[in-house]
């Protein structure tokens, strides 16, 4: 890892003061690239690029210092600051994208065709498993921002994906009340601070524990995120005592069916009466006699 990292800041010119010659470090630059066209908050920005408040602001400084950027606040909401290109700054960065474009051409060209795909093929694969690094996992409330946007979307993809449509007043409740504790739990996953995926437990005093809500965002998939979270569901419900976790889905969901077996379900005989599943599914938590 360490070598990997020597040689990707050498070769992408992270190690001079001056990035692609442009008078400004490479943090400074990747910021003005980030602020894009629409602008945006300084907190988000913050979250994004992993950085903490003294140093984005010292960037942000500079940046406002070279008539780059404006910072100010939020006509809508005072409390939030914004931060816009101005139109040189705007122009700076398209020489940016313009000198970067440069320099993945300088990269690839002693590559012969062959080495070239290899090169983008393991940059993908690398930047696909760096960005799953980043995926945190944790306990929500089930009405807060996050939840409630992880929620709608899971109702919205079901809906879209299943031959009727989805009707979650026909299906089995896992209302708010019921995925908080001591009556269940919601698990939230967060990208760079954004919501991208869910699952919920339902406890019951006496039988197993319910999985419920499993999503995961299309951006996040393959990141290994519904996996995590499914394991992270199954240590909770160890935690509280579970002997056998269930779960029912839908034939339409393949992936998700996939991932279960994978993850060692057994299919059981329908165990409820869900009107949208056509699988049933337990698992007995290791650990348990």
């Amino acid at each position: 890892m360490r070598r990997f990292n020597r040689t990707v800041t050498q070769r992408i010119g992270a190690l001079n003061d001056e990035y692609l010659a442009r008078g400004r470090s490479l943090g400074a630059s990747r910021l003005l690239w980030e602020i894009g066209s629409d602008g945006g908050d300084v907190r988000s920005l913050r979250s994004r690029l992993g950085l903490d408040s003294g140093y984005l602001s010292r960037l942000l400084r500079t940046l406002e210092h070279d008539g780059l950027v404006q910072v100010g606040p939020d006509p809508s909401d005072r409390r939030v600051r914004t931060v816009r290109l101005t139109d040189a700054g705007a122009i700076e960065r398209a020489v940016l994208d313009r000198q970067s474009d440069d320099l993945a051409r300088e990269l690839l060209d002693p590559l012969n065709e062959a080495q070239r795909a290899r090169l983008v093929e393991a940059m993908s694969v690398v930047e696909r498993l760096l960005t799953a690094g980043l995926v945190q996992i944790g306990i929500e409330k089930p009405v807060s921002d996050a939840a409630t946007h992880c929620l709608r979307a899971y109702v919205a993809e079901l809906d879209s994906r299943f031959d009727a449509g989805f009707d979650p007043d026909r299906s089995i409740s896992a209302d708010p009340a019921e995925l908080a504790e001591p009556a269940g739990l919601l698990l939230v996953a967060r990208l760079r601070d954004e919501p991208v995926g869910c699952g919920a437990l339902k406890f019951h005093d006496r039988g197993p524990v319910e999985i419920k809500r499993m999503w995961v965002a299309g951006p996040a998939r393959g990141l290994g995120v519904g996996r995590r979270i499914l394991s992270e569901l199954e240590e909770h419900a160890r935690d509280r005592g579970a002997r056998v976790v269930r779960l029912e889905t839908n034939r339409a969901l393949t992936e998700a069916i996939k991932l279960y077996r994978s993850a060692g379900y057994t299919e059981v005989d329908a165990f409820n009466d869900e009107p949208y599943a056509h699988h049933w599914f337990e698992k007995r938590i290791a650990g348990h006699v």
